[in-house]
This record gives structure tokens, C-alpha cells and sequence, in this order.
């Protein structure tokens, strides 16, 4: 039996995290190390090591939505970001997609255009 990823542990609430939002099927929480004033993950329950081993269309969409549902939530401008693979700055193989935002109009906000 492989072990758990950081985020199923969180999700099993074996570890803390500050959640901002929760359904049946995602929770979204504070990044433990953020990159932006605000930066959350949300993190889909069914495990799937990378964004690209989502094959079904319903459940990618159900992701974003999710993703736009709570950046809305928390700010009025942000950006999405899914790192997929080590070589694209994935740390924690388990799909989720990044929301940053919170910078004050005209300050750097890193990651490129």
C-alpha cells in the first residue's frame, strides 16, 4: 500500500490546515508557503498524481469551476496556476491548482506573464 500524499492527509485531517472552503468532492486550503498575500490550493478528494492523468471532461470542469468558485470568493482579480510534473514545479503529486492574488495594483506578481 503506497502512502499517503501531504494533501490526502489533510483531507483525512491528519494534519491541520486552514480551510477556506469544502464540498463533497474539494477542499481548498491556505498555502503553507504562499507566494502571493493570497494563495490557496484547491485540491480535488479523488487523488490523481497530475492534472493530465484527468481524462474525463465533467471532472476537469468541475475542478475549474471549483477553482473560479473560490478565488471569487476571496478576490476580485487572481490568477490559476496548475505545475504539472517535477519539471513544471509540481512538489505535491496530487492534482490541485493554485490561487494567487491580494497584490496591491502595480506590484511585481512573479510567475510571468
Amino acid at each position: 500500500m503506497s502512502e499517503k500524499t501531504l494533501f490526502e492527509r489533510v483531507i483525512a485531517r491528519e494534519i491541520p490546515a486552514q480551510i477556506v472552503y469544502e464540498d463533497d468532492g474539494y477542499i481548498a486550503i491556505r498555502d503553507i508557503a504562499p507566494k502571493a498575500p493570497v494563495h490557496l490550493l484547491v485540491i480535488p478528494k479523488a487523488v490523481s498524481t497530475r492534472l493530465d492523468e484527468i481524462m474525463d471532461e465533467a471532472e476537469m470542469g468541475r475542478l475549474m469551476l471549483t477553482a473560479l468558485r473560490v478565488a471569487r470568493m476571496q478576490l476580485a482579480d487572481y490568477r490559476l496556476i496548475v505545475n504539472v510534473g517535477k519539471g513544471g514545479g509540481q512538489e505535491v503529486f496530487h492534482t490541485h491548482v493554485h490561487i494567487l492574488g491580494g497584490w496591491d495594483e502595480g506590484s511585481p506578481v512573479g510567475f510571468g506573464a
